[in-house]
């Protein structure tokens, strides 16, 4: 896509799942990629091999041009990491220009039930996180006087509610007024801020329903298009919004959900006929 290729991208949660596909896709695309991991030095390992191989296969101008990898731990929950985790990727590539708030969890548990622990646990990685990993950007962007782009990967649960995921949903809701807030503060700075906000996909956090067809059915069922996405689709999307062909749109959430927002249980007109 336009504008991607050269780029410095730092992935956050980017060794597994969705952020492991759009690190795979930056990568594809001639960026060269941080990938950020909490935990799990071995599936951060794994990506960072096949945005390499993704670039052998497919781009060999983009390699021989000299496009990078690097792998980052950090637990964007607590500041000090989130810090050192900036520094060391503009340390290792010299700048920064897209950020993908892409780092988040959740935790079950009835909202009579949860503990203010458990609560805050969430926020601090899914909402504060968030933000002080696009504040450190922001302040890269400006003090280097040049155009920047951030995106938060949200859910269709900033919109749709989630019983016995209270602070997930929170979280997601938080996220649309981080994006929609920045992006109106920084627009005339050049620097826009998104969001993407996926649908029920197949990723490894969720084989628990992805393997049992009673289950899968139960959530097929409630996407009109008739099934749940690949991480890949939700890359795809991600790299479009980061690219120049995106250099028009801030300030939103694009919905990657195969039509859950769109109230699927008035598929039939069953409230007036």
């Amino acid at each position: 896509m336009q504008g991607i290729q050269g780029k410095n991208v730092l992935v956050t949660g980017g060794s597994s799942g969705i952020g492991q596909a759009i690190a795979i896709r930056f990568g594809i695309e001639g960026a060269n990629v941080a990938i950020n991991y909490r935990k799990g030095l071995e599936a951060a390992q794994e990506t960072e091999a096949a945005i390499q191989e993704g670039v052998d296969r497919c781009m060999n101008e983009i390699r021989d041009a000299g496009s990078k990898t690097m792998l980052v731990q950090a637990d964007v929950s607590k500041p000090d990491e989130v810090n050192r985790m900036v520094d060391e990727v503009l340390a290792e590539f010299g700048g920064l220009d897209i950020l993908i708030n892409n780092a988040g969890f959740q935790i079950a548990g009835d909202s009579e039930e949860i503990s203010l622990e458990s609560f805050q646990r969430v926020l601090a990685t899914n909402l504060t996180g968030a933000f002080q990993t696009a504040q450190r950007a922001i302040q890269h962007f400006l003090a280097e006087d040049k155009p920047g782009v951030i995106i938060n990967v949200s859910s269709v649960h900033q919109r749709i509610p989630k019983p016995r995921f209270l602070s997930y949903a929170v979280s997601k809701g938080g996220m649309q007024n981080l994006t929609t807030t920045l992006a109106l503060e920084y627009a005339g700075r050049k620097i826009r801020v998104n969001g993407i906000g996926p649908g029920a996909t197949i990723t490894p956090i969720n084989r628990a329903w992805v393997d049992d067809p009673e289950k899968s059915a139960e959530v097929v069922k409630h996407i009109p298009m008739g099934r749940a996405a690949t991480s890949e689709e939700m890359a795809a999307v991600t790299v479009f919004m980061c690219s120049d062909e995106a250099a028009y749109i801030t300030g939103q959430t694009l919905f990657v959900d195969g039509g859950l927002t769109l109230y699927p249980d008035f598929r039939t007109a069953w409230s007036s006929e």
